[in-house]
């Protein structure tokens, strides 16, 4: 599951080891959740909705499967942000969404974002596509 700023740079081909990364693995294998979804589509009204980006967003769409978000999800929610407060954690809302997604997809997250490693109990797995000492 690509968090937002992965698939920010999937979209964009920056840095390009992110795309490097993708393009080794077939698409079905490849998620985002409908958070992801929502905060590109933020992202892309506060750039006054450009066409090209619009376009590069559409087209990343067309590609990979959008996860909603389902009831299995908020469990996970409540269990993982209840697990994160207990241990001084704070995560944005959104990053514990997506963190709750791919916890109830039994995904992988991949992301740049360095809070995610700190969710305890090791129930997120995490990978950075941005360091190339990644595995393929």
């Amino acid at each position: 599951m690509l968090d937002t700023n992965m698939a920010s740079y999937v979209i964009k081909g920056h840095p390009p080891e992110a795309r490097q990364r993708l393009v080794v693995l077939p698409m079905e294998s490849v998620v985002i959740s409908v958070v992801t979804q929502a905060e590109l589509f933020y992202g892309l009204a506060r750039k006054g909705h450009p066409a090209a980006f619009a376009s590069l967003i559409r087209e990343f769409l067309l590609r990979v499967e959008v996860l909603p978000w389902d009831g299995e999800a908020a469990t996970v929610y409540g269990d993982l942000r209840a697990s994160c407060a207990a241990s001084g954690i704070t995560l944005g809302a959104l990053d514990m969404m997506i963190a709750a997604h791919a916890v109830a997809a039994r995904a992988t997250l991949v992301t740049h974002d360095k809070a995610f490693s700190l969710v305890p109990g090791g129930v997120l797995a995490v990978e950075d596509w941005t360091l190339t000492s990644s595995p393929p």
